[in-house]
């Protein structure tokens, strides 16, 4: 069974990403419709898949001859589209940030997508990443629980005044990012966190504010602080975008998990490295299937699957709702305790 598929924006991954994933799995998914906010990346896009470039999303999320659209680029839209496609009744992918501030509007997002019954599935790229299922199987039978786990990103930044038709692939949404790590430490731990702290530093040269922002998650069960494993995230956008040479200067590992019985640390996409009594150990596991593809695939079968799985959406807001949190920490100076939540697989 083929899934009639119609995109909405081509992000940055489009190439490196998306567009080679679709062409992998054009077994599964047939691209019929692509709008992008850029008319001529649609044009070009639509005729490599065959399909029909389109002038909005609300015009591809009406046709009846779709069964899923895949949003792969916030662009100017937000969640509108989400929303179209409930009205439509059509399953979502959604490749975009989801950049909502308010946990009240976050709340009737969620709410939208459960009452329409559609099928929806965030791109969480890190939880599928080679290296990271690896990490998971070593935890279960090597490693141990975790205890202290350690999430960075480096990336540069256009200074303020300077603008850009599209975003470096170096510097996406700060929200993006560290929605991204916090759904990673939440799957690696296998647990939901109680707590959190955040940190921020604002900075005039930086277009859109902070230039740092940091928080810690305390995943200490009842909320008895420090009982439990602790998550430090952070995500920097402190070089200047031609200081290329500068970012990638001892970049740190995107993540370090140390456990009861060693440490590992994780290249994305598909490096692994880990220490335990027996020394140093390294995995490349370049031979796996591509992430993009992975996540394609676990779309796919959620939307043919007999039963309706939410867990993709749980996820999702769950991780939206942790760093709303912590902005809220970052403004008051006070940890803000979570809500109580069932255990992370």
């Amino acid at each position: 069974m083929r899934l009639r598929a119609g995109i909405v924006g081509l992000g940055e991954t489009w190439e490196n990403r998306h567009r080679p994933a679709l062409r992998a799995l054009s077994d599964r998914f047939e691209v019929r419709a692509v709008c992008s906010e850029v008319s001529h990346l649609a044009e070009q896009a639509a005729r490599e898949f065959n399909a029909t470039p389109m002038d909005g999303f609300r015009a591809l999320c009406c046709r009846d001859d779709l069964d899923v659209v895949l949003i792969l680029s916030p662009e100017w839209y937000g969640p509108l589209p989400i929303l179209a496609a409930c009205d439509s009744g059509k399953s979502v992918y959604c490749g975009a940030a989801l950049d909502i501030d308010d946990p009240r509007e976050a709340s009737r997002l969620k709410s939208r997508v459960e009452d329409s019954g559609i099928a929806f599935m965030a791109e969480l790229p890190r939880r599928l990443a080679p290296a990271t299922i690896r990490l998971k199987e070593l935890i279960a039978t090597r490693l141990g629980k975790p205890k202290l786990l350690f999430c960075h990103r480096r990336s540069t930044v256009e200074p303020a005044g300077t603008t850009r038709k599209r975003p470096s692939r170096l510097c996406p949404t700060m929200q993006r990012e560290m929605i991204e790590q916090v759904d990673w430490c939440r799957y690696v731990a296998g647990m939901e966190p109680t707590s959190v702290i955040g940190i921020s530093h604002c900075s005039s040269l930086v277009a859109d504010g902070d230039d740092y922002q940091m928080m810690s998650l305390d995943f200490s069960p009842g909320g008895k602080i420090g009982e439990g494993p602790t998550a430090q995230i952070s995500c920097g956008r402190y070089m200047p975008g031609n200081w290329p040479e500068a970012v990638a200067f001892r970049p740190p590992a995107a993540l370090q998990v140390c456990c009861e019985r060693g440490v590992a640390f994780i290249d994305l996409p598909s490096s692994l490295t880990w220490f335990d009594e027996a020394g140093r150990h390294m995995e490349s596991l370049e031979s796996e299937r591509p992430v993009g593809e992975r996540m394609l695939m676990h779309f796919y079968r959620a939307v043919t699957s007999l039963l309706r799985k939410t867990n993709d959406l749980e996820d999702a807001y769950r991780a939206l709702s942790i760093v709303i949190s912590a902005r809220e920490s970052c403004q008051s100076g006070q940890r803000i305790f979570l809500p109580g939540d069932e255990a992370s697989s």
